[in-house]
C-alpha cells in the first residue's frame, strides 16, 4: 500500500536502518514534503528523513488548506502518533515550518509524549516575536513579487502559468496562516534548539536569533550561520546534513550509534 494512503501526512523518500534516529521535516510557505527530497539522500543512511506533506499540495490538492497553523500543527501531532514508534527523532522546520515544529513539539509535551532530541529551527525568528507583515493581503502580482524576492519557489513553476494558478492559493493561504499566527505563551520545551540561518537572509537578525529562541526552552540555544539568503539550504544541503547528523550523534551516543 503506498505510504500515503497510510499516512496523507508523512513521506519517507529514503528509508535508513532501524537503528537510525529520524528527523521530521517542516516545510515553508507553499513548500511540500518533495522540498526535503535532496537532505534526506545526503542524511542517508545515518538520519532518516520523515518529510511532512501538508494538506491543499501536491497530491493533496484537493484537501482544503486548514487556515491556520494551530491547526495544522493539530493535523500534524495526530498524524505523528501513528508513526513515532519509539525511536529517536528530531524536527527541522524552515521558515513557516520552524514555527509549525515549534508548536508541535509543544503538542507532544502536552500529550505527554516523548518529545524531540533537538529543534532544528532554519530561517525563522522565534515564534514569540511578533510579525506584522501582510503578504497574503497583496494582489497575486504582489504575492509573485515576494516569491521572487526570496527566491524560494521552482522557476518552472514561476514560469508555467497554469502550475501557477493552481499554486497560489495554497501559497496564499500558507501566508495568511504564519502572518496571522500569534504566539500564546505556555510551558517553555525541554530540548536544545540549534538556529540555522542564511548570512545574507533579510527575514532574520541573525545577532537576536539565539536569545529569541532561547526564552522557550529550558535547554541549550546554540547558532550555526551558512552562506546565503532565506533559502541558503538549496545551496548548502551537506554542510546541513553533516551539521544535523553531527548533533543527532552526540544525542543518541547513549542509545544507539548514528
Amino acid at each position: 500500500m503506498p505510504q500515503e494512503a497510510e499516512n496523507p501526512w508523512v513521506r519517507c523518500f529514503t528509508p535508513c536502518p532501524p537503528n537510525a534516529p529520524r528527523l521530521v521535516c517542516f516545510p515553508h510557505v507553499g513548500g511540500a514534503a518533495s522540498a526535503y527530497l535532496a537532505l534526506s539522500r545526503a542524511l542517508a543512511p545515518h538520519v532518516e528523513v520523515l518529510a511532512l506533506q501538508y494538506p491543499a499540495r501536491q497530491d493533496r490538492r484537493h484537501e482544503p488548506h486548514p487556515g491556520s497553523i494551530p491547526a495544522v500543527a493539530d493535523g500534524v501531532a495526530g498524524a505523528l502518533r501513528t508513526v513515532l514508534d519509539g525511536r529517536p527523532y528530531a524536527f527541522f522546520g524552515h521558515s513557516m515550518g520552524a514555527v509549525l515544529a515549534f508548536e508541535t513539539a509543544r503538542r507532544r509535551a502536552a500529550e505527554r509524549a516523548t518529545g524531540p532530541l533537538r529543534l532544528f529551527a532554519s530561517a525563522r525568528r522565534a515564534p514569540s516575536v511578533p510579525r506584522t507583515q501582510t503578504v497574503h493581503l497583496r494582489d497575486d502580482a504582489g504575492l509573485l513579487a515576494e516569491i521572487r524576492r526570496l527566491s524560494g519557489t521552482d522557476q518552472q513553476v514561476l514560469q508555467d502559468e497554469e502550475l501557477l494558478a493552481l499554486a497560489l492559493p495554497t501559497i496564499r493561504a500558507d501566508y495568511r496562516a504564519v502572518e496571522t499566527y500569534r504566539y500564546v505563551p505556555g510551558a517553555p520545551l525541554d530540548c536544545p534548539v540549534t538556529v540555522l540561518a542564511g548570512d545574507q537572509d533579510t527575514e532574520t537578525d541573525t545577532p537576536d536569533l539565539v536569545t529569541e529562541w532561547a526564552g522557550l526552552t529550558t535547554a541549550d540555544t546554540d547558532l550555526r550561520v551558512f552562506p546565503g539568503g532565506h533559502f541558503y539550504l538549496d545551496a548548502r544541503v551537506t554542510e546541513v546534513a553533516a551539521e544535523i547528523t553531527a548533533r543527532l550523534r552526540t544525542a543518541t551516543a547513549d542509545r544507539s550509534p548514528v
